[in-house]
């Protein structure tokens, strides 16, 4: 049996990663900025109620989209560690681990984006509850969901800048990216302590964004340059280290 990856071009599995980068920003912007944010109304438990009530597909739609940005996430996480383990596998290794686990803790985030469906669905085992009571549970959830996301960024920050210093060292990509990479890792560290994260984070994300389009833009157009990438390849397989 034949791995069809490992007989895919390092340029190839690049050209990959950086499709799913780009569907990870689309997709998370997408449900983030274009239906999480226009239906929930700040503090306000009623109108953001009255808002999924009266929109109940759209917010399905949005927790569709999130699920197919993790899964991407994921995808992405497994590839970056295939792309880079011939500059230090145990370092990759580390690296796609904790990006996993921020996925893990963001898929995990979005049960409580799907609850207020629940909650909002006039189930006849909620009829206890006051109608009040179960707005402000709903938004609740709702806090908690973007609480736990902000957690999984710490993790991602690791994780990207693990695999900025990787790309660094690498060889094969040009160190300016792994610069880029490191700088916003470190950005979204800012989230260990949440109100300094909460106050740069569209800095933070301006300048990822920005990161993962000359990444994605370099990937796609000049792409990872193979003769490099097999000789690094070649030298891990031989060393004891690696």
């Amino acid at each position: 049996m034949t791995n069809p990856l490992a007989e895919t071009s390092p340029s190839t599995r690049g050209r990959i990663l950086a499709a799913l980068y780009l569907f990870v920003i689309i997709a998370g912007i997408t449900a983030q900025a274009f239906i999480a944010d226009r239906l929930v109304v700040g503090d306000d438990a009623s109108k953001t109620a009255a808002n999924i009530l009266a929109n109940k597909s759209l917010y399905r739609l949005g927790f569709t989209i999130f699920m197919l940005e993790m899964v991407a996430q994921v995808a992405v996480s497994a590839l970056s560690y295939d792309l880079l383990k011939p500059v230090n596998r145990s370092v990759a290794r580390i690296s796609a681990i904790i990006g996993l686990t921020g996925c893990g803790i963001k898929t995990l985030a979005r049960l409580f984006y799907y609850a207020p469906l629940i909650l909002l669905g006039g189930a006849s085992y909620l009829s206890a509850i006051e109608p009040a009571q179960l707005e402000a549970l709903a938004l609740a959830f709702i806090k908690i969901n973007s609480q736990c996301a902000a957690i999984a960024l710490i993790f991602f920050g690791f994780e990207t800048f693990i695999r900025g210093w990787l790309v660094f060292k690498s060889g094969f990509l040009p160190r300016f990216l792994g610069v880029l990479s490191m700088v916003s890792g470190l950005g979204w560290l800012t989230f260990l302590w949440p109100p300094l994260g909460s106050q740069a984070f569209m800095g933070v994300a301006l300048f990822a964004i920005a990161g993962v389009i000359a990444t994605t833009g370099w990937l796609f157009v000049r792409g990872v340059d193979d003769v490099q990438w097999r000789a690094r390849a070649a030298l891990a397989a031989t060393s004891i280290w690696r």
